[in-house]
């Protein structure tokens, strides 16, 4: 199971094993998480109606409008489900289910600006592609050499940490952690951090009363420095 963000390629959560309530319900416990922090959200999903009934589950409000009767929930404002129904319909009975649908009510002051267009999982199926190739626990399409579940998950593990904090990404041509800016690093404070010259030639000199000089330093590089 992976989650991905679109827009930075960060990958919020990589979980390897069963397919089961347990599974789908600790991912939407951290898109919960999300939601608290941003306020805004859009799921898009291939055909799995099990994110968007747990997400509505878990972060589901009841609309109050002033009407009688027991309020009808929603999600929470800024929160968008998009599903996209992919295969035939032609062999199930009764009425078919649209292409692309917003199977859970909304809040009705949220915007609507996903296109159908936008409605796919194309950039995580590519992401699948390129694990494939650069796993070793993954080297054929259908067989899966991993023997423990718990084996996998540490691969996977590495491989997040490798594509969220280390690789820069081919599409955004940044880092998606820096993307996103969650490692965003001042230029300043870095340089201010950094020890001086001569501290670094000479580290028994002690500083002068500015605390930045070396009294005495004889290295040209540093009184370069000083003649700035």
């Amino acid at each position: 199971m992976v989650l991905m963000d679109r827009a930075t390629r960060f990958l919020w959560d990589m979980h390897c094993g069963r397919k089961d309530r347990k599974m789908f319900k600790k991912a939407m416990g951290l898109l919960c998480q999300v939601i608290e922090h941003t306020g805004d959200l859009t799921l898009l999903t291939d055909g799995e109606r099990r994110y968007g009934s747990l997400l509505f589950e878990l972060c589901s409000q009841a609309l109050c409008n002033g009407k009688r009767g027991r309020p009808k929930k929603t999600l929470p404002q800024g929160v968008k489900v998009r599903l996209k129904n992919k295969g035939s319909q032609r062999h199930k009975r009764g009425p078919k289910r649209p292409k692309y649908q917003a199977p859970y009510p909304e809040h009705p002051d949220t915007p609507q600006p996903v296109a159908t267009t936008e409605i796919h999982a194309n950039h995580l199926e590519a992401f699948h592609t390129s694990l494939r190739r650069r796993c070793a626990a993954y080297r054929r399409r259908t067989n899966m050499y991993a023997k423990k579940t718990g084996r996998l998950q540490e691969r996977l593990d590495v491989y997040w940490i490798v594509h969220n904090f280390v690789r820069v990404h081919f599409t955004t041509r940044q880092v998606p952690a820096v993307a996103l800016g969650e490692l965003f690093l001042n230029k300043i404070e870095r340089s201010s951090k950094a020890p001086h010259r001569c501290q670094r030639h000479h580290p028994q000199n002690q500083l002068c009363d500015c605390g930045r000089h070396a009294p005495t330093c004889y290295s040209v590089s540093c009184r370069q420095w000083h003649a700035q």
